[in-house]
């Protein structure tokens, strides 16, 4: 199972999240794909997945703090225990992203985990308090880059590629 885990303040990462499960249901029906909040996702959840793709946004420069406790929470349970597991993110960036990026690889780094595609960052450009707490819809091509990661990672995980 694909077990998309995704936290959204703007409506950015959610619907991200959801272009990337819709792309993973229609291009490999025999890998199941879920779709999960990070508040409602937990251990023995993520363990039930052969893959992960996290979806947030970039808050302050880092993980938005509802992914983080995700990871907080989640982390010494699943520790020595999905080891190269496969794993892409996106992350919805009001400015740059690259340090939410980051810290979400620092934390799959200590799960050795194994990327499986680049990182995705949509940048909204958002760079007022108006702007950030605005509600945000990706563009055609990012929800496009979107369903086509989760598409493709499905079809990976279908056909045991990864």
């Amino acid at each position: 199972m694909l077990a998309i885990v995704w936290h959204s303040r703007t409506g950015a990462s959610e619907a991200l999240a959801r272009a990337a499960w819709d792309g993973a249901r229609s291009a490999a029906p025999d890998c199941s794909a879920s779709l999960r909040r990070a508040a409602d996702a937990d251990a023995a959840y993520l363990l039930s997945a052969s893959g992960f793709l996290f979806a947030c946004p970039e808050n302050l420069g880092g993980l938005s703090g509802a992914m983080k406790e995700l990871f907080d929470r989640c982390y010494y349970a699943l520790l020595g225990k999905v080891e190269g597991w496969p794993y892409a993110s996106i992350i919805a960036a009001g400015s740059d992203g690259s340090g939410a990026q980051a810290q979400l690889d620092r934390i799959a780094t200590g799960w050795r985990l194994r990327r499986i595609a680049p990182p995705m960052i949509v940048n909204f450009a958002a760079d007022t308090p108006e702007r950030i707490l605005a509600a945000k819809a990706p563009d055609a091509a990012s929800l496009r880059r979107a369903n086509d990661l989760g598409a493709a990672f499905a079809a990976g995980l279908a056909m045991g590629a990864l």
